[in-house]
């Protein structure tokens, strides 16, 4: 190839680079999920804070957006995780409590009703599988592996926090 090929080739590179088109650097970008997927029941994959104030709380639920969260030591480390809580007449009251007894499969005897994966924080009332759909008694519902994690997670004595 003569001196003349080079050249203009040279120039014609040096054209493209100068306008931007041929350099190839890489793409500066938030990160896609800064915290981890944003997918109920998935966990972060940075931990989170817990969204509820008591750092002792091992569960956490925020019935202004049905949603509920497992915690520890003021880190969340499932969740949220979708739920429904109790309705007019019925509500599930912002409180902090401890679980008291949890049951596998537990029957209710008011509601004549199966309640699985059973986790009981406030007298009568529990986390367990239900439609998240439809508000409930005062229970909160919770799809089957939200219960299931509760029920595994949860231990009697520890305490649970309902927030607004």
């Amino acid at each position: 190839m003569s001196i003349l090929g080079w050249t203009a080739r040279f120039a014609a590179v040096a054209a493209v680079a100068a306008a931007g088109l041929g350099m190839v650097t890489p793409a500066v970008a938030e990160p896609l999920f800064p915290g981890g997927p944003d997918v109920p029941g998935v966990p972060a994959m940075v931990p989170t804070a817990s969204p509820c104030p008591v750092v002792e709380a091992r569960a956490c639920m925020r019935l202004s957006t049905n949603e509920a969260w497992l915690v520890d030591n003021g880190r969340v480390i499932f969740g949220p995780t979708p739920i429904s809580h109790g309705m007019a007449g019925f509500e599930t009251p912002p409180a902090v409590t401890k679980i008291s007894f949890k049951r596998e499969f537990h029957w209710s005897t008011m509601h004549n009703a199966p309640m699985r994966w059973a986790t009981f924080f406030n007298g009568d009332m529990a986390f367990h599988v239900g439609p998240v759909d439809s508000k409930s008694h005062g229970c909160v519902r919770m799809t089957e592996d939200g219960a299931h994690r509760f029920f595994d997670y949860l231990n009697p004595g520890d305490i649970t926090q309902v927030i607004v």
